[in-house]
């Protein structure tokens, strides 16, 4: 199941990056390593962000050691890089997480020259049942932490208030992820999803939202 999720992430990423070819990508808080990979081969320069050397995993240490990626850490709010020093700024499974997530979306944009893509939870989509069925979410996935389910209007209104515009947004799932990860049945989630995607209901309430807000022209 996790390679289904990560490869169709790192799709949908691609497509979102395919205006800026060889673009300096940083990523905030992907420490481990999960999309490296994929923006490596199709040309981009990497560099991931993490709030600590920790969190530096296993592939990403690898790729770091051979010269193929920079990381740095730090607070994550508050990055060591001038204003716009990356051409594409993307962070995935952070904002839900963050308390002050208007912050981090502010410091995602002050070091994006081009554009922001980011992930979050919908409440345009299963997710908006999110607190009743977290302990069941919790016993699935064992590690799982709280977090917040944003409306699509607030997110807009957070990077326009950067002087961002978003002009692109993909659903993942129409199923929540927790089911997928309960069934461990890799191809029995494909053809789920799948059929979900044909008739229209990942678009209409597919979660998370992968979303790209681009930088207005001054």
């Amino acid at each position: 199941m996790g390679a289904f999720f990560l490869e169709l992430q790192a799709r949908i990423t691609l497509d979102m990056l395919r205006p800026w070819p060889g673009a300096r990508v940083l990523d905030v808080g992907g420490g481990h390593g999960q999309l490296t990979g994929p923006l490596l081969e199709a040309g981009h320069g990497v560099t991931v962000y993490g709030s600590s050397e920790r969190a530096c995993g296993e592939e990403l240490r690898e790729q770091v050691e051979r010269g193929a990626v920079t990381f740095d850490a730090g607070d994550l709010l508050h990055g060591p890089w001038q204003d716009g020093a990356f051409d594409v700024v993307v962070s995935y499974r952070l904002l839900p997480h963050v308390v002050d997530w208007n912050a981090l979306v502010a410091e995602l944009c002050r070091l994006a020259r081009r554009a922001v893509v980011v992930d979050y939870p919908t409440r345009r989509s299963l997710n908006a049942l999110a607190s009743i069925f977290f302990p069941l979410k919790k016993r699935v996935e064992g590690n799982t932490r709280p977090f917040t389910v944003f409306g699509d209007r607030e997110i807009e209104e957070a990077f326009a208030s950067q002087g961002f515009t978003v002009t692109a947004r993909r659903g993942e799932f129409f199923l929540p992820m927790a089911l997928h990860r309960a069934l461990r049945l890799a191809g029995l989630s494909r053809v789920l999803e799948s059929a979900a995607r044909v008739v229209g209901l990942t678009r209409a309430l597919g979660s998370p939202v992968i979303l790209r807000a681009e930088r207005r022209e001054a």
